[in-house]
């Protein structure tokens, strides 16, 4: 029987997978999981722990590609879809997780904001700290927030809404969401910088790329993009 192209946990939510080698598997999340670490037990929606515990009960997807250890890497809002890697090992989880640090992992986002923006294309180097008045929030914190650093691009817009790719090069918490706010940019269905949506957030992770540092193979992760268009009114669209 042939590998499934999905994650299938007990309860049947299916997670596709986008790709995989030797050292990491990429899958697209979707809206509603959180990554918190494993032993937060507050939620059912705990996505590394759901993870783990289908390995552990030996379930087909894994067990059929001799799975036995399975860690994100970095991490999405729980609210944000799209490209999630996993490192296979935990010596993958370290030199993949360093990519990352050294901002060597190319990160393309795409975003529907409300209203538009004044210029194509733009970067923002605002610095973040945490919101000492909201616990979970971020806010831009000229004297000692730390460096965050988005480049942003308008790739269309429809019915006062704009369509923009986003490159963060930093990955700090909440960075496009924040960044795109203070533009007066609010991202759709934004509870927490902009207002609530009914379509959830509108931000959706389409793209990592990197060179393997084990086999200096170019590695290039992309996640579809067609229905989160189509929902926002970009159907037409070609964001390559």
């Amino acid at each position: 029987m042939p590998k499934p192209p999905f994650i299938e946990l007990a309860d049947r939510s299916r997670f596709p997978i986008l790709y995989e080698d030797r050292s990491v598997l990429a899958i697209d999340k979707p809206r509603g999981w959180m990554l918190v670490p494993h032993s937060w037990q507050k939620t059912s929606r705990n996505l590394q722990a759901a993870i783990t515990s289908s390995i552990a009960a030996g379930d087909f997807w894994a067990r059929s590609r001799g799975i036995k250890f399975l860690r994100h890497i970095h991490r999405l809002d729980a609210d944000t879809t799209g490209v999630l890697l996993f490192a296979r090992s935990r010596g993958a989880l370290d030199t993949i997780g360093d990519l990352f640090e050294s901002r060597q992992m190319q990160k393309t986002y795409l975003a529907v904001a409300q209203g538009e923006p004044k210029e194509r294309e733009w970067i923002c180097r605002l610095p973040l700290a945490p919101d000492a008045k909201q616990f979970g929030r971020m806010r831009v914190d000229v004297r000692s927030g730390k460096d965050a650093e988005t480049g942003f691009k308008l790739l269309a817009t429809h019915a006062g809404l704009s369509l923009i790719e986003a490159r963060p090069i930093t990955g700090r918490t909440h960075q496009i969401r924040v960044h795109l706010a203070q533009a007066g940019l609010p991202v759709v269905g934004d509870e927490l910088y902009g207002r609530p949506d009914g379509k959830g957030l509108a931000l959706r992770a389409i793209a990592l790329a990197y060179v393997d540092p084990f086999n200096r193979h170019r590695v290039s992760i992309r996640a579809p993009t067609e229905s989160f268009l189509a929902a926002h009114g970009f159907a037409d669209v070609d964001e390559a």
